[in-house]
């Protein structure tokens, strides 16, 4: 039986570009008439997606689905760790959590059951689709963790998957780390690497020439290609990359957007519509000093909402919230963890996500949360009614919380069900619906009634973020087909075809 040629991209280290390069060949692929598929073993993350069944997996397997034009599976990432306290995560098993584990507990006694985990699933890719675009996490070259590893190497041989590094030189020192990961795998691994990829490059690239003849004299590992720096309208993986946002106002944009980071900060990939929104400036907010005086305060999702509460109580951020709110016609919006929390109270009787018991909310909902044992994961649309208007709206829940509004109005109405709650002056809202905001018309809506509140004249245009969404794919991967070699990739995916398949 023909199986789907696979390709594995790995990096030197976490947030080398792995996942947005993986996207691009995705995109490749499928335009050139491929029935591609992603597939990442393990991912740990705190930004999941939900597929059409109603199953949890990371967020960039969704979205490197979405770029090949197939529907997501939780075979495309069938183990998904969720950090929930330190040295403690949710383990989600084919879209479903399974159990929660230390670290160390996870790496002793769930080795075996994961291996066969992804034996299955990558079985059935590669059975069913033409192209499979692998991905690693983190890096290959972790010693001390490789007897055990689950989504490096160990899956390569197992898919019989040629390999791309990735360095990323905004970094520094990129040689130094594609050569060190280079000497540090197994010969049989090092043999697997076809080239390397120098990412997020800015400058003159003659400058870079010198370093790139020595690296292939050096390694004997060619070079694929030198990606320059791109600002990216794909979604982000996970939370190493809030580091690159900002903390300050652009004063030269109208709207000022806060969204508050809490440390166990999920599914933040809600605020990305605001980012290609020309009059908003969205900021990152992590302790009093920055909170200021915004027009939209954010309470994203977050994976362990009582501690996160915890957090904003012992950075002040508690009380100065509920000041702002007393003080100035600030518009306040939390999304799932973030609609708990501005509620009345948080209950945690079997403790699912902390050993505390319960804690009070900022009170500024009327809104009593219990994180209960079965966690809600499903796709949702409805009508939300704001400002005397209703849009049809449309997004995903994952949750463990079950929330009661105790009065008030709900927020969307959803087959004969609701969702959230506002206030009377819908200055305060809340929902469990995440991309909530990715709907364009309630986004306009929102934004266009702040600008009136400000004596500013609404805008008539404003984007379309799918549509964005759609062209940032097909942007990327036409950066990658200029900057990469693509058909040397593939030349070397069918002259792995006939190696062992089998090896482990």
């Amino acid at each position: 039986m023909r199986k789907a040629l696979p390709i594995m991209f790995q990096g030197t280290h976490s947030d080398a570009g792995k996942s947005v390069i993986a996207t691009a060949f995705c995109r490749i692929f499928a335009r050139n008439g491929w029935k591609t598929a992603p597939f990442k073993s393990q991912n740990m993350s705190l930004n999941s997606y939900v597929t059409v069944d109603g199953k949890e997996i990371g967020r960039a397997q969704g979205v490197q689905a979405e770029a090949a034009g197939v529907l997501a599976t939780t075979h495309m990432n069938p183990i998904l760790i969720k950090p929930s306290r330190d040295q403690e995560a949710q383990i989600v098993v084919h879209g479903k959590p399974y159990e929660n584990m230390k670290a160390s507990t996870y790496r002793s006694e769930f080795f075996d059951i994961g291996l066969e985990l992804i034996r299955q699933s990558l079985d059935i890719l590669m059975r069913r689709y033409d192209r499979l675009v692998i991905e690693g996490a983190g890096s290959p070259a972790e010693v001390n963790l490789n007897d055990r590893e689950l989504v490096n190497m160990r899956v390569a041989r197992m898919a019989n998957a040629p390999v791309v590094l990735i360095g990323d030189i905004e970094r520094g020192g990129v040689f130094a780390s594609l050569v060190g990961t280079l000497q540090l795998l197994d010969e049989c691994d090092r043999k697997r690497v076809i080239g390397v990829i120098i990412n997020k490059f800015r400058g003159d690239l003659s400058l870079l020439q010198p370093g790139l003849r020595w690296f292939e004299q050096y390694t004997g590992v060619p070079v694929l290609g030198v990606v320059p720096y791109m600002h990216m309208r794909i979604d982000a993986e996970d939370s190493v990359t809030l580091s690159r946002y900002a903390t300050k106002k652009d004063d030269t944009k109208m709207i000022d957007i806060a969204v508050i980071q809490y440390p166990r900060i999920s599914n933040f990939t809600d605020i990305d519509p605001f980012f290609v929104e020309s009059d908003c400036s969205v900021r990152f907010v992590t302790d009093v000093s920055a909170l200021d005086e915004p027009d939209i305060l954010i309470f994203p999702g977050s994976k362990n909402t009582i501690e996160d509460v915890r957090f904003l109580k012992e950075t002040g951020l508690f009380s100065a919230v509920q000041r702002l709110y007393e003080r100035t016609d600030v518009t306040m919006i939390g999304i799932c963890g973030g609609y708990q929390m501005l509620g009345e109270r948080i209950k945690d009787p079997f403790h699912v996500e902390t050993p505390l018991d319960d804690i009070d909310g900022l009170s500024l909902l009327p809104v009593e949360t219990t994180l209960a044992c079965e966690k809600t994961t499903v796709l949702c649309e409805g009508r939300l009614i704001y400002k005397n208007k209703t849009f049809h709206v449309k997004g995903y829940e994952i949750h463990m919380g079950r929330s009661i509004v105790k009065h008030g109005e709900p927020l969307i109405l959803l087959n004969g069900k609701t969702d959230g709650c506002k206030t009377k002056d819908e200055r305060v809202i809340g929902t469990y619906m995440h991309d909530l905001f990715h709907n364009d018309s309630f986004r306009h809506h929102l934004l266009n009634d702040v600008r009136r509140k400000k004596q500013l004249p609404p805008l008539a245009e404003r984007p379309l973020y799918r549509q964005l969404r759609e062209q940032a794919f097909d942007e990327l991967a036409d950066c990658i087909e200029t900057y990469v070699d693509v058909k040397t990739i593939e030349q070397k995916m069918i002259e792995f075809q006939g190696g062992d398949n089998d090896a482990l």
